[in-house]
Order: structure tokens, then C-alpha cells, then sequence
């Protein structure tokens, strides 16, 4: 028997592919899984943890945050380790820090400032490689993957423009999703609601996607329709992943708004029909019933075409304002949140730095602060904060959570936009896999205990190709976390979004000690994961 840098006793191991649970020992060595099983007393090794029966499980894989720019100021991502999550991937929703031509940087830089969460980065980096580069410098506190994103892909060739691109313009965009892919992306992600994705075909989503085929890169959609158009927009995502010939994925996945509740058992069944003729086709949800995005997205697509500044130039003429006014109030025919909220007393703004006083407040409450229209009172704060701007929408279904949580394609993921110091964020940053087995594992039984934790380990890992994380095997790295499964729930609200977790005890990535007792050790031992 070997000497272990490790060892685990008295846990009950919940191995992360769904199959029942046992009592083992882990014995680890080198960060790595040496040993699971039975360990005889008295085994050398250089510490040793009595888990008393709680759950050891495979480290938590957060399939979707936009950590891609907080990652340079905060690499410890230690909201991240409280939750049990030892990876996460960034670049979703089509946008990703890289690749940028120099003279695109400003356009993205001002874009992204709903995701910068403060930061102001250095933009030391052109080519995806040179920006993994940059994290690989850092002392992270949980391994990064990323994806590329297709809005960043369009804005190097087109910027905000909203028009087709020429063959050639295509040619370029799917050679540097093809690229960086070869510079290790595990895929690339699309948003269809935002600019400059908005302004793309499917056709050219598709185009641009073949980039991806010849290292079988994952296709991710933050969907061009949530709402009246769901089934519509899942039926173009599958026809993406199709005629790519690439694995695909649904970012997210909900039905936004009263009218739309249920259509998620018919998106569910026209995935299972995809799969059933052989397209790739998996999902990923977030366990809450309201989403989190700019504020800006209550403007019609038309507002956004140009980038930002064209933006704020259409917000300040007043003849424009009332068109804008009448068409979200009025009308359906693009992804409308804030109609699918309800109306205005459905949007809360959670970050908007030039404005903190109406952080955690709902638009009539900011309207009658300033003494105006709720909807006018959006655009000042809009103008104020100048592409610094993030809002919580309720507008989901718990029943449909629950729908979807349960079925066996979809996996746990965050969708975590950070905040900046002193601002508010939507819960699920800092509460999304304590809440999985908290509320809807013990609590409302939604899910078994081993299901979750595929939903949350093996099931993602398997899904990027991590051929090393995602279980408790021996071989495998020792990513793990230990919980007690009679305590573990989330400890934020959208009232106090930094509310710790609780009842997650200790934490190890590659075998190291980050969290101890649900502290921070001070251990960084995460690393940049590249797609082989």
C-alpha cells in the first residue's frame, strides 16, 4: 500500500455517474485519486480526515459563468470553492475576452462592461491562446476552460454592424472560430439576443459553427427566442449542431413568461426527437425562477446596432425614446424581457455602478424615486451607467424549473454574471449548487442525491471530454468535495446575494486543501484547461 498525501475516511461516496451511493475511504497522492475503497488504519500518509459519514462527491464542474474578466482581478473565486466548484468554464452567451484585433478592443471593451464586474483590464493579450496565456499566470483557485464566442468572433470582422457578411467576411469568422479552437477553446457559444449576434442568420451561425467540426467543439446557445418563439429557437439550435456536425447545447434553458409557461415539455421532446436521429443535443439550467442580464436588454435589437455609443445617442433623442417606449410595450417579435416580466415591476436592477442608490430596486421604485415613467427611468440609468448595467427578470416558472431540472439531458450550471465590489448580483452566483441539494435534493425531492451530483460532476465533464475530472475513480484528478447532506443549502437571496452556503465543508482541488470547515485556506491549485 502506498503512502497517501491524502486520506479520506468514513464517507459516504456519491461517485458522480448516478449510481448509489457507498462507504469508502480516498486515498490521494501526486493530486491525483489513488485509492477508493477500503483503507486499513495505520496507512501512511501525510493528513487524514474523518468525514464522519458525510458525502464525498466529485468536485463541482460550473458549465457557465462570465467570469471571463473577474478572473484577472479575483483568481481565487472563492464563492465559487464554498459552492463545491473546482471548474468552471467562461466565454458563454457568444461573448468571450478573446480573440480581439486591436482596433476592436474599445468596441469590446465598452460591451463588456456588464461582465467586467470593476475590472479594467490590461487587453495584454490579441489571440485566444495569449489570453489563456494571461490566466495561466495566475494563481487560480479553480481550473478555467473556455469557449469563444460568436459575438466576439462577428464584432472582429463586422463590429456592430447589422448586415450579411460576404463570403469572405465568413471565411474569416469561421477560420478564427477554427483557430481558436486549435489555441485549445472547448467550442464556441452564440447569444441571439445580443449585439452583434442579434444581426446573424441562423445560416451564419451554422457557417461560422464548421469551424468547430474537425476537434468536434461543443456548440452552446444562448437562444435567439426564450419566450413566444422557444420551441422555434431550440428547433435552430439543434439545426446548428446538425448540419455542422457538432455536439450541441441549450444554454439555460427556460420558457419566459406567463403565456409561455409549459412550452418546456415541448423543447424537452424536440430534443429527445434530435437525439433519437443521432444530433448530439444536451441542456443546461439554472435552479431559480427569475434570469439576470443587462438592463439594456429591455431595448429593441434596433437600438443596440452600431455598439454602445450609437446606443446612448438613440437614448437621448426623445423622438426615439417614444418609438422605443410603444415597441416594448407593444410588441412580441424579438425576445422582449421586459414584457415577459410582467412589465416593469418584473425588472429589478442589481449593478449599476453611476446609480448604486437603485441597486436591489425594481423599476416603479426607481421611476417614482426620479419622479418619472418607470420606462424612462430604465434609460437614465441606462445612460447613467454606460454599458454598466445588469437587472434580475422575473419571469420563469418553478414548476418548469422543476420539469427541467429533472430531465436526464440537462445539467446544474450558474450562468454567474459577477458584481462589482459594493453592487448586487442575481443569487445564483454565489448559491446555485448549495440550492440543488438543499431545497430541490432534501428539501422538495426533486432529484436523488446521485442525480444531482451527475447533474453537477460527471455529467459535465464528460460533456467538455475531461477525461480526468468528474469522478471519484482512481486515475481521476482529486477534485472533491465533502457536505453534509442533512445541512447544505444556499445561503443567498436576491435581497442578500452574498449569502454564504452552508453545511459544504472542505474542498480540494488536485488534492489540496482550499476550503477548510467552509474557509478559505489560502491554496490555489487550479489550472487553465485547454481542449486536447
Amino acid at each position: 500500500m502506498p503512502d497517501f498525501d491524502l486520506v479520506i475516511r468514513n464517507a459516504r461516496i456519491v461517485d458522480g455517474t448516478g449510481t448509489p451511493w457507498y462507504r469508502g475511504d480516498v486515498g490521494v497522492r501526486d493530486g491525483k485519486i489513488e485509492h477508493v475503497g477500503a483503507l486499513p488504519s495505520g496507512v501512511p500518509c501525510a493528513s487524514e480526515i474523518d468525514a464522519g459519514g458525510e458525502v464525498l462527491a466529485p468536485g463541482f464542474v460550473d458549465m457557465h459563468t462570465h467570469n471571463d474578466f473577474l478572473l484577472l482581478k479575483d483568481a481565487e473565486t472563492v464563492p465559487k470553492l464554498r459552492q463545491g466548484v473546482t471548474t468552471i468554464m467562461i466565454g458563454q452567451c457568444g461573448i468571450s475576452a478573446a480573440p480581439i484585433e486591436g482596433d476592436k478592443v474599445p468596441l469590446l471593451d465598452a460591451y463588456t462592461g456588464f461582465v467586467k464586474a470593476g475590472v479594467k483590464p490590461e487587453w495584454n493579450w490579441r489571440s485566444f491562446a495569449e489570453y489563456l496565456d494571461v490566466l495561466d499566470g495566475l494563481d487560480l483557485g479553480v481550473n478555467v476552460g473556455s469557449f469563444v464566442g460568436h459575438g466576439t468572433i462577428r464584432l472582429n470582422v463586422l463590429g456592430f454592424e447589422d448586415r450579411l457578411p460576404t463570403s469572405e467576411e465568413l471565411g474569416k469568422m469561421r477560420n478564427l472560430a477554427h483557430t481558436a479552437m486549435k489555441e485549445g477553446a472547448f467550442g464556441m457559444t452564440s447569444g441571439l439576443i445580443y449585439p452583434p449576434g442579434v444581426y446573424s442568420t441562423s445560416e451564419e451561425v451554422e457557417e461560422i459553427a464548421r469551424g468547430l467540426k474537425d476537434r468536434q467543439g461543443l456548440y452552446l446557445s444562448h437562444m435567439r427566442n426564450e419566450s413566444s418563439e422557444v420551441v422555434k429557437s431550440v428547433g435552430e439550435t439543434i439545426a446548428a449542431a446538425e448540419k455542422a456536425g457538432i455536439p450541441g447545447q441549450v444554454l439555460h434553458h427556460k420558457a419566459c413568461g406567463r403565456k409561455n409557461f409549459g412550452k418546456v415539455r415541448e423543447t424537452l421532446a424536440l430534443l429527445e426527437k434530435a437525439r433519437e436521429r443521432g444530433v448530439d443535443m444536451t441542456v443546461d439550467q439554472y435552479p431559480y425562477a427569475a434570469s439576470s442580464t443587462t438592463l439594456r436588454s429591455i431595448l429593441p435589437p434596433w437600438v443596440h446596432e452600431g455598439g454602445l455609443e450609437k446606443l446612448m445617442e438613440r437614448l437621448r433623442d426623445p423622438a426615439l425614446r417614444e418609438r422605443m417606449k410603444k415597441e416594448i410595450l407593444t410588441t412580441e417579435n424579438w425576445e422582449n424581457m421586459l414584457m415577459s416580466s410582467g412589465g416593469p415591476e418584473g425588472v429589478m436592477v442589481v449593478y449599476s455602478p453611476e446609480t448604486p442608490q437603485f441597486e436591489g430596486k425594481k423599476l416603479p421604485e426607481i421611476g417614482e424615486a426620479m419622479g418619472r415613467d418607470p420606462l424612462d427611468a430604465a434609460f437614465e440609468v441606462i445612460l447613467a451607467n454606460h454599458g454598466s448595467d445588469t437587472a434580475c427578470y422575473f419571469m420563469l416558472d418553478d414548476e418548469d424549473v422543476k420539469y427541467v431540472m429533472r430531465h436526464p439531458l440537462v445539467m446544474v450550471a450558474s450562468d454567474t454574471i459577477p458584481s462589482a465590489p459594493g453592487a448586487k448580483c442575481h443569487p445564483r452566483t454565489n448559491g446555485t449548487f448549495p440550492r440543488v441539494l438543499g431545497k430541490y435534493v432534501r428539501e422538495e425531492k426533486v432529484l436523488s442525491l446521485e442525480e444531482a451530483v451527475r447533474k453537477m460532476s460527471g455529467f459535465p465533464a464528460t460533456r467538455l471530454g475531461l477525461e480526468k475530472k468528474g469522478f471519484v475513480k482512481a486515475g481521476m484528478d482529486a477534485d472533491l468535495v465533502l457536505f453534509n447532506p442533512d445541512t447544505v443549502i444556499d445561503g443567498a437571496t436576491f435581497e442578500s446575494p452574498f449569502g454564504e452556503p452552508k453545511g459544504i465543508s472542505h474542498v480540494f482541488v488536485a488534492g489540496k486543501l482550499a476550503i477548510k470547515n467552509g474557509e478559505f485556506t489560502g491554496v490555489t491549485s487550479g489550472k487553465v484547461l485547454r481542449k486536447s
